[in-house]
């Protein structure tokens, strides 16, 4: 028999709120979490792009000591932060440690620390390098962050498929506890790759958006005049675990994650495949492991970054998986507001799915003045809009360079 997997408690740091609450609270009103950059980086390096959606670390700087700070790279500084939030909000006390797992990600991974400590090579010397700037910037550092504060001993992994990341680390989560190898996991992801490096990389690859003189609508999904993404940072937790045992505690239950699916384009290392194929393939066979159909799906969290080639791809997969069905789902393109996360961004916008299931409300997407009109999609445009009662199901879908395609499906409760 399978076993019925549910979230039962979240966590988030993102440019918009330094909790899953604020996070929620600000996604629902709409704010914008781009900023004009507090630093000399265009000055100095030439760099065209002058604004980022940096992450509220105020709840960071409160739960962690000055030695975790020092002793973590920023990108697991977010996710210790974050997954403590989760485990608080879950009310987890005593559990099986050799039951419990984590199933973290990152795109990048501790890129602060590994340009920091090339910089002190350079300029200092090899002994003034740090001893444990390889544990710091290491992918799997985040992971193995939370896996030793929670004495997690029943698998401490680490997904790294860029932007799909932290979705497949949610899909991962699932099967874990599936195949009985957990019975409770900390699932999620983080970045922190707010760097000259890479703000100057992706501004090389006109990547970015360049509204320098309006971050806040910089990003704008499906919008005519979109013309890139807003680099981000956060992290996004969620605890997963059995309905049983999430009912043995008396937890309280966001929703049922019922299934996930991923392919790949093979198509190109950074395009979308342009007719939207193999991300459709992957709603499809999310949506056959969940035992859903198009009808039952009523709200879409997009991946939508505001790439020019990139959102179009996406609308012509949704169209396709959803058939006769499709205005009757509301897509949310919540990159509108936090900015592009990145290996963070599909646990981010995970969170946001389930909440909006549990609260019945589709957050709205915001900046788009002129909508493309290859783009036919019922989109959720600048208020929140309510969800139908009744059980219904919701998709967030994760997509990234190398041809990731990555979604999860989650069912009200």
């Amino acid at each position: 028999m399978t076993s019925t997997v549910v979230v039962t408690g979240v966590g988030a740091v993102t440019p918009i709120g330094g909790t899953a609450d604020a996070t929620w609270q600000a996604a629902f009103a709409g704010t914008p979490g781009a900023r004009t950059l507090d630093n000399d980086w265009a000055e100095k390096y030439g760099i065209p792009v002058t604004f980022a959606a940096q992450a509220d670390r105020s709840a960071v700087d409160e739960t962690l000591t000055r030695v975790e700070t020092k002793r973590l790279d920023p990108s697991s500084q977010l996710a210790l932060a974050s997954a403590r939030e989760a485990w608080a909000d879950a009310g987890l006390d005593e559990v099986d440690n050799d039951r419990l797992a984590v199933s973290w990600a990152t795109g990048i991974g501790g890129v602060w620390t590994l340009l920091d400590a090339w910089d002190t090579l350079k300029e200092d010397g090899s002994r003034r390098v740090m001893p444990l700037t390889v544990p710091m910037l290491m992918p799997n550092a985040p992971a193995a962050a939370i896996g030793m504060h929670f004495k997690a001993h029943a698998a401490v992994q680490t997904l790294v498929s860029a932007c799909a990341s932290s979705t497949e680390s949610i899909g991962n989560a699932l099967e874990a506890i599936r195949g009985g190898r957990a019975d409770v996991v900390i699932a999620g992801g983080s970045e922190a790759a707010v760097h000259p490096i890479t703000l100057s990389a992706f501004s090389s690859m006109r990547a970015l958006s360049r509204r320098n003189d309006s971050p806040e609508t910089a990003s704008r999904p499906y919008d005519v005049d979109r013309d890139g993404f807003v680099m981000g940072e956060g992290a996004g937790a969620l605890i997963l675990e059995t309905k049983e045992h999430a009912e043995a505690r008396g937890a309280t239950i966001y929703a049922e994650i019922a299934g996930w699916g991923i392919s790949n384009d093979a198509h190109h290392i950074t395009a979308n495949e342009p007719d939207g194929t193999f991300a459709r393939q992957a709603m499809e066979r999310a949506m056959e492991m969940a035992g859903v159909s198009a009808s039952d799906v009523k709200h879409i969290n997009a991946h939508a970054t505001s790439t020019p080639v990139g959102d179009v791809p996406e609308s012509l997969a949704i169209n396709a998986a959803m058939g006769d069905h499709v205005d009757d789902v509301l897509v949310s393109a919540t990159k509108s507001q936090m900015g592009h996360l990145l290996g963070g961004a599909g646990a981010a916008e995970a969170i946001l799915t389930a909440l909006a299931l549990k609260n019945r409300t589709a957050p709205p997407t915001i900046n788009i003045e002129n909508l493309d009109p290859a783009i036919h999609l019922n989109i959720v445009r600048d208020e929140p809009a309510a969800l139908p009662s009744g059980d219904i199901a919701a998709l967030s879908n994760s997509f990234g360079f190398g041809g990731h395609n990555a979604v999860v499906v989650f069912k009200s409760v």
